[in-house]
C-alpha cells in the first residue's frame, strides 16, 4: 500500500498560500519562516514531479497539479476542524458564554466578522459584547463581567492570560490642505500648536498621548473628543483638527482622498492589540480557537498589519 506523504500543514501552506497571494504574507500567517515555507513546498513539488505554481507572478497562480491539492485542502480541512472542535467539546465540555469588553473604539470594525465566523463553529458558545465605555476593561475581566478583554499592552501586574493578535500603523489624519500635509511625517512639536481629536478615553489608553507626546513634554492647544471614528474624521476633513488613528481603520478614507494622513514619527507609529482573560477561559477549548479565528480574519482582511 502506498502511504501519502500528505499533511494537514501542507493543505494549511496551500490554502494560506491562495488566500494572502504571497510567500512572505502565508509563511506571516502560519508563524513559519519563509524559507522553511519555501522547502516545504519545493519538497511536495519534487515528490510529485509538477510544479504547484507560478512563482513570477504575483500573487501566485496555481497549476493544475496545485488546483487539484487545493480543492482536496478545501475538503479536508473544514472536516478535520469540525472533527477536532468535537472531540474538545467531548473532552472539556460543550457549552459556554463568550462576553467581550473593548477598549479600543475601533475594534468593532474587525472583531465582528471574526465573531460570526467563530459563531458558526461554536453556536453552543453565547457571544456577547459589554456594551459602554470602560476605563479598566481588565476589572470586568477580574471582577467576572466579562470572558476576554481587547486591549493595547500587556500589564504583567494584572494576574491575567494574554494572547497576541497583531500590530498596527497609526498614522495622524489632516485635512488634505491643511498646512503639515506638506511635512513627510509628524513629532510631536508639531502637536503643539493643534487641535487634538480623540475618542473620549483617559490619556494613558491612547497611543499618541503614551508614546509620543507625553516622552516630548507637550500639550496640544487645544483637545476635542468624539466617540465616533466617521465623525472624528469629518472635524479633521473640514478643518477643525487633527486626529491619529489606525491605518486599517481609515484605508477606504484614504482612498477617496476624503483626508490626508502621515506617518508619526520617522519611523511610525505603532500600535498593538491583545486579548485579556482569566487562566480559567483559557483553559477552553473554544478561547484558542477564538483566538485563532480572530487573527487569521483580520491578517487576510486589515492592510499592513503583522501578527503578533
Amino acid at each position: 500500500m502506498t502511504i501519502s506523504i500528505l499533511e494537514i500543514r501542507h493543505f494549511r501552506t496551500l490554502v494560506a498560500l491562495r488566500d494572502t497571494g504571497s510567500l512572505v504574507r502565508a509563511a506571516q500567517l502560519l508563524n513559519l519562516t519563509q524559507s522553511a515555507l519555501s522547502h516545504q513546498l519545493k519538497l511536495l513539488e519534487a515528490h510529485f514531479g509538477l510544479a504547484l505554481f507560478e512563482r513570477k507572478s504575483v500573487p501566485p497562480q496555481f497549476t493544475v497539479a496545485g488546483a487539484r491539492l487545493l480543492e482536496l485542502a478545501d475538503r479536508t480541512l473544514p472536516l478535520v476542524g469540525e472533527a477536532e472542535r468535537d472531540l474538545a467539546r467531548l473532552a472539556r465540555g460543550r457549552a459556554g458564554q463568550l462576553r467581550i469588553v473593548v477598549e479600543c473604539h475601533t475594534c468593532f470594525d474587525w472583531l465582528m466578522p471574526a465573531m460570526d465566523a467563530f459563531r458558526q463553529r461554536w453556536p453552543e458558545v453565547e457571544l456577547d459584547i459589554v456594551s459602554g465605555f470602560h476605563p479598566d476593561p481588565i476589572a470586568l475581566v477580574l471582577q467576572h463581567r466579562a470572558e476576554v478583554a481587547i486591549v493595547s499592552e500587556q500589564d504583567a501586574a494584572e494576574s491575567v492570560d494574554y494572547h497576541p493578535l497583531f500590530r498596527f500603523e497609526i498614522v495622524a489624519l489632516l485635512a488634505n490642505e491643511h498646512p503639515l500635509a506638506a511635512r513627510s511625517h509628524l513629532t510631536a512639536r508639531h502637536f503643539a500648536d493643534q487641535t487634538l481629536i480623540t475618542y473620549p478615553v483617559p490619556d494613558e489608553m491612547l497611543d499618541i498621548v503614551r508614546q509620543v507626546l507625553q516622552p516630548a513634554g507637550v500639550e496640544p492647544a487645544h483637545r476635542r473628543t468624539t466617540e465616533l471614528t466617521v465623525a472624528m474624521l469629518q472635524l479633521v476633513a473640514s478643518g477643525r483638527g487633527i486626529a491619529t488613528l489606525p491605518l486599517w481603520a481609515v484605508q477606504g478614507y484614504l482612498e477617496r482622498g476624503y483626508v490626508s494622513a502621515r506617518p508619526v514619527g520617522a519611523k511610525g507609529l505603532a500600535g498593538e492589540l491583545h486579548m485579556a482573560c482569566s487562566a480559567a477561559t483559557s483553559c477552553q477549548a473554544w478561547l484558542a480557537d477564538f483566538v485563532q479565528i480572530t487573527r487569521e480574519t483580520c491578517f487576510r482582511s486589515l492592510p499592513g498589519i503583522e501578527l503578533l
